[in-house]
């Protein structure tokens, strides 16, 4: 070794964490009229003209209803010890209330257990955002009644899957349900009124708990209940006195309107100040708070971007650089005049920053708002054009890239003091990505839609050598 040369000290995890890979079911599972699967909010919505790209809807999306036990293992091909994945509510309660339908949780039923037999760890998500439609038409997460369906929907889940399944999830970023869904209208069902973007969150929390209560009814002690949040990792443009007031409101809105009755009991006060002119929170009942602060065994964070904002003058709608579409209507309520920017460097093919910075920032923030508590990073990934090359293999050096940096900032974390104990990469397959249909390719696992077969991209081959060592390869030049 040359004298100049430094060795390199190998970035090594503790022995065990848990390297997973995650999905929805709308976005992977298809067969969405098989079995007595009913429509939910996402199918309705992207059967609707004009609501995603290309017209493309969720009714094949890769298949995985048909082929999830070659899905499988392909996981265990790549060395994953852990698959989280969300259950279709209408798949297992057709019309979001009443018994279930057998042959929905059969699916879920043999998921786990191909799971199991391939020493995969499930974590299952009970919400994805595919509410059942016959409930959006009798109003939706704004209706306090939806969080008592959920209630009950969580116990049968538990109740069928809890003896083998330890590690379940309640919500998936309450935030896109919603602020994009009854907000800006961006994600189903297109709603757009500020009063029940507001009702939805709190309804959301509602459920939480009450899920929170109803899974504990039904499973073994030993189970951990957790929560998905997405908050924006906010930064002001500037330190000068509107920027930082700016940033507050945005950090509200995104992360205290659920942690705080979540984590600590209570809104924040500065949110319902901030939100006043829009509702005085009269649906809010007495004992609402304590049923949504109910003990939890970890959080689940999920991050792709930090979000850079300032003071600005007039109304800022439309257009926004904030990562979430173009819309007439902002889901940030009460924040008409904050701006959003696009920060400098390298980006995704989603237009999102590349800044693992910003998830040692996240994961320290809930060290310090949830001690004691598990952490467990649920979602973290890359959209990038990705395409086989003329021998069939997909390079995509630019996702190794951002999953090296940014499993080195979890490492980092772990070395400052905070508890995280695994990291599930977003996601396993290409996918049906919502609003932007089948555009946009945050897969390891590359998936040509018109014969569903799967090509692990060299992204996915870096990340199971990570898997399977505990320890991040080099990224070799060009890989």
């Amino acid at each position: 070794m040359p004298e100049s040369a430094t060795p390199v000290t190998p970035v090594t995890f503790p022995p065990a964490f848990l390297w997973g890979a995650a999905t929805s079911a709308y976005q992977i599972e298809g067969a969405v009229r098989e079995d007595g699967r009913t429509p939910s909010i996402w199918d309705t919505f992207s059967h609707t003209p004009g609501r995603t790209a290309g017209g493309d809807t969720g009714d094949i999306a890769v298949d995985h209803y048909h082929r999830y036990r070659d899905d499988v293992a392909l996981m265990a091909e790549l060395g994953l010890n852990a698959y989280r994945f969300s259950v279709s509510w209408p798949r297992v309660q057709p019309t979001g209330r009443g018994p279930a339908v057998q042959r929905g949780l059969d699916f879920y039923r043999r998921l786990v257990d191909e799971l199991l037999a391939a020493g995969i760890k499930p974590t299952v998500t009970l919400y994805h955002w595919d509410l059942p439609q016959e409930l959006e038409d009798a109003g939706g997460w704004p209706e306090r009644d939806t969080a008592y369906r959920f209630a009950e929907y969580a116990q049968i889940v538990g109740a069928a899957l809890g003896d083998r399944v330890e590690q379940w999830i309640t919500l998936n970023e309450p935030w896109c349900t919603a602020f994009l869904g009854y907000g800006s209208g961006v994600h189903a069902p297109g709603r757009t009124d500020p009063v029940a973007a507001l009702r939805a969150a709190h309804h959301l929390n509602l459920a939480h708990g009450l899920g929170t209560v109803a899974l504990r009814s039904v499973m073994p002690a030993r189970n951990s209940v957790a929560i998905s949040l997405n908050t924006s990792v906010v930064r002001p443009l500037s330190e000068s006195p509107a920027d930082l007031a700016a940033a507050r409101r945005i950090d509200d809105l995104s992360g205290g309107i659920f942690h705080g009755p979540v984590l600590h009991g209570a809104y924040p006060g500065s949110l319902l100040e901030a939100t006043a002119p829009v509702t005085d929170w009269s649906f809010v009942q007495g004992g609402d708070l304590e049923l949504i602060h109910q003990p939890l065994d970890a959080v689940c964070l999920n991050y792709y971007t930090p979000t850079v904002v300032s003071a600005a003058e007039g109304d800022v709608r439309g257009p926004r650089a904030d990562g979430h579409g173009a819309s007439d209507h902002s889901p940030w309520l009460g924040a008409d005049d904050v701006a959003f920017h696009q920060p400098p460097g390298e980006h995704t093919a989603m237009g999102w920053s590349v800044d693992p910075t910003g998830l040692h920032e996240l994961i320290m923030r809930y060290h310090r708002e949830a001690p004691g508590l598990p952490l467990y990073i649920s979602e973290n990934g890359a959209a990038y054009d990705d395409k086989p090359g003329a021998d069939g293999t997909v390079h995509d050096p630019e996702r190794i890239a951002y999953l090296d940096g940014h499993l080195k900032a979890v490492r980092r974390a772990v070395a400052d003091g905070a508890d995280v104990r695994g990291y599930y990469l977003w996601s396993l397959l290409d996918n049906f990505e919502w609003a932007y249909g089948y555009e946009k390719r945050f897969g390891a696992v590359y998936v040509d839609y018109e014969t569903q077969e799967r090509v692990p991209k060299s992204s996915a081959r870096w990340y199971a050598r990570a898997a399977r060592t505990g320890t991040l390869p080099p990224v070799e030049p060009g890989e």
